[in-house]
C-alpha cells in the first residue's frame, strides 16, 4: 500500500491525536487582533475554514496564495490551510521592500495576496486579484466556518510551497518544494532532534524562513506547543522560555547573540537550563560563541546545514557520547562543523571542491525557471554552490561560498543584486559587494565603490541610496571608495583577491 505524503497529515494526527491540548500561544502584541491559545481541534477548524474561504473566492487548487507577515498564528495555520487543500503557499520575507515583493508575487503568479497590517502602507503599491489586509474583519472573508472545503485528491508530488530565495541573479529564484519534500525534511529533522509531544517550541525563527526549516510541521504532528514570537529580541525570548517552558527553538547565529547578549544582565538563573535544544542555521557561529550557549545558557547546541533548495535539511552535527570527554572548547569546536548527513541524504564533493547532494528534500524546481533548475540539479545531484571537505567520519565542513551570496543575520544576499542597485547610482563608476567577517552578525556587506569622475560621493549616501532600491538587511554596512577594482584580462571582477585582505588568517572564508 502506498499513501500520498501530504503536509495535511500533520495537522490531521494532531487533531486526533491531541484535539484538546494547546497547539499555539499567539504573539499577543501584534497590529492584527490576536488569535490567542487555541486547542489542535481548533487550529484544525481554522485550517478548513480558510479552505472553504478559498473555494468561495473561486481560488482553484494549484493557485497560489501568497502571505507577508511577521510570525502570526495565522501564518502558521496557513502552512496547512493552503497548502493542505491543494493550493501553494507563497510565504514571503517581511523583510524586503515593495518593488521586491512586487515582483514574487507577480513571478509567482499569486491569486490571492495577504499582507500584515504594519507593513500595509509601504506594500500599497502591491496587489493581486485579491488583496487583504490579515486582521479581524479579513478573517470573516477568508474563514468560512461550518463549510466543509472541496475534496482534494492528495498528491505528494505537488508543489506545497514555493519559497523565494537570494542567490546568485539579481532576481530572487521561486524554490518549489513538494509535499513529499516537505514531510520527510519533517520526519528526518524532527527524529534527529527528537521532537516529541513534550516539546514547547519557540518560534525565533521567521516562518516565511524555509517554512520554519520545517518545525512548523514537525511540532505540529508531535503534538507539541508553538509560542509565537512576532519580534526578535533576546531579552524578550528568555522571558518567553521562562513563562513557557520552552524546550526547542531555531535560530540564525545573530539571534544567538541577541540571547548571549541578554542573558549577561538577566536577573536570576538564565531560563531552559539543562531543558531547551536550540537548532542554529545559516552559518555556523565563532566556536566561542557555541561554547557559550552550554556553559552561559545551558542550553544544548545544534547545528545543521542545508539551503532553501533542500527544504533544508542536509546535516545535522548534534552533542554525542564521543563529545562527552572533551574539553568545552575541543566539544565546542566540533560541534561548530556543519556534521554529518542526515537520514536519507548523500553528500560529495566534486573535483571543483563543491558540496553536492541528493535526497528526497531536494526541491522540484525553480518555479518557471528551468534553465537554473538544469543548472542547479545535474546529474542526478544537487549542486549547493559551497565550498567544504569531507572527513573520515563523514562530517562535513564548509570552507567557501563559491556563489555571489553574503549571510548576514542568518538571511541569504546576493551581491549581484545589491552591486545593481548602488550601480544605478549616476555617481557610481564601478562597485563590488562582499561579505566581510563580522562577530555579531557573521557577515557584514560591504560595498567597493569606484566613483564617477569630479563626485564628491560619501559613504553615507550610498547607503541611504540603497535603502531606497533595496530591504534594509541587504544595504551595505559599510562602504570603501577604492580608485580600481582588481579584474581579469576580460575584464571580470576577481572577487577573491577583494575578499583576501579581510578574511587574512583565517582557515575559511564565510563566518
Amino acid at each position: 500500500m502506498k499513501i500520498p505524503l501530504t503536509v495535511v497529515d500533520h495537522l490531521r494526527r494532531a487533531e486526533q491525536a491531541y484535539p484538546n491540548r494547546v497547539a499555539f500561544v499567539d504573539e499577543p502584541d501584534q497590529p492584527a487582533e490576536s488569535w490567542g491559545t487555541q486547542t489542535y481541534k481548533q487550529m484544525a477548524d481554522r485550517a478548513r475554514a480558510q479552505a472553504a474561504g478559498l473555494d468561495a473566492l473561486g481560488i482553484p487548487q494549484g493557485a497560489r496564495v501568497a502571505i507577508v507577515s511577521q510570525n502570526s498564528a495565522r501564518l502558521l495555520t496557513s502552512f496547512f490551510g493552503v497548502s493542505g487543500s491543494g493550493r501553494v503557499l507563497v510565504p514571503i520575507n517581511f523583510r524586503l521592500v515593495a518593488n521586491e515583493i512586487s515582483y514574487i508575487v507577480e513571478h509567482s503568479g499569486a491569486d490571492v495576496l495577504l499582507v500584515d497590517p504594519e507593513l500595509n502602507d509601504s506594500l500599497a503599491s502591491v496587489t493581486a486579484t485579491h488583496r487583504f489586509v490579515i486582521g479581524q474583519e479579513t478573517d470573516e472573508q477568508l474563514y468560512r466556518y461550518g463549510v466543509e472545503p472541496q475534496v482534494w485528491a492528495p498528491n505528494e508530488d505537488a508543489t506545497a510551497t514555493i519559497n523565494y530565495t537570494s542567490g546568485t541573479t539579481a532576481r530572487p529564484k521561486g524554490v518549489q518544494l513538494t509535499h513529499r519534500n516537505l514531510w520527510l525534511n519533517a520526519a528526518t529533522f524532527g527524529w534527529h532532534m527528537g521532537v516529541s509531544d513534550r516539546d514547547v517550541y519557540l518560534h525565533t525563527l521567521p516562518q516565511f524562513h524555509c517554512n520554519g526549516w520545517g518545525m512548523v510541521y514537525a511540532v505540529t504532528a508531535m503534538g507539541g506547543e508553538h509560542i509565537v514570537l512576532r519580534k526578535v529580541d533576546g531579552a524578550e525570548i528568555l522571558r518567553r522560555v521562562e513563562k513557557h517552558g520552552v524546550t526547542l527553538l531555531c535560530a540564525a547565529p545573530a539571534v544567538v547573540n541577541a540571547i548571549l547578549d541578554a542573558a549577561t544582565t538577566w536577573s536570576g538563573e538564565i531560563p531552559g537550563r539543562g531543558r531547551v535544544r536550540i537548532a542554529v542555521a545559516g552559518a555556523a557561529p565563532p566556536t566561542r560563541t557555541i561554547e557559550r550557549v552550554g556553559s552561559e545558557l545551558g542550553w544544548e547546541f545544534n547545528q545543521l546545514y542545508g539551503l532553501t533548495e533542500t527544504a533544508p535539511l542536509l546535516t545535522l552535527n548534534r552533542m554525542r557520547a564521543e563529545f562527552d570527554s572533551l574539553s568545552p572548547a575541543d566539544r565546542a569546536a566540533k560541534l561548530g562543523l556543519a556534521g554529518p548527513p542526515a537520514l536519507g541524504v548523500e553528500t560529495m564533493i566534486n573535483d571543483d571542491g563543491e558540496i553536492l547532494a541528493r535526497s528526497n528534500v531536494v526541491m522540484e524546481g525553480y518555479w518557471n525557471q528551468p534553465a537554473e533548475t538544469a543548472k542547479a540539479i545535474a546529474d542526478g545531484w544537487f549542486h549547493t554552490g559551497d565550498g567544504g571537505t569531507i572527513g573520515d567520519d563523514h562530517f562535513l565542513a564548509i570552507s567557501d561560498r563559491k556563489k555571489d551570496v553574503i549571510i548576514s543575520g542568518g538571511e541569504n544576499i546576493s551581491s549581484i543584486e545589491v552591486e545593481d542597485a548602488i550601480f544605478s547610482h549616476p555617481d557610481v563608476a564601478e562597485v563590488a559587494v562582499i561579505g566581510i567577517p563580522d562577530e555579531k552578525w557573521g557577515e557584514l556587506v560591504l560595498a567597493l565603490v569606484v566613483k564617477a569622475p569630479g563626485s564628491d560621493l560619501v559613504e553615507d549616501d550610498v547607503v541611504a541610496y540603497a535603502k531606497t532600491k533595496l530591504a534594509g538587511y541587504k544595504c551595505p554596512k559599510r562602504v570603501e571608495f577604492r580608485a580600481e577594482l582588481a579584474r581579469t584580462a576580460t575584464g571580470k571582477l576577481q572577487k577573491f583577491k577583494l575578499r583576501e585582505p579581510y578574511w587574512l588568517g583565517r582557515t575559511r572564508q564565510i563566518n
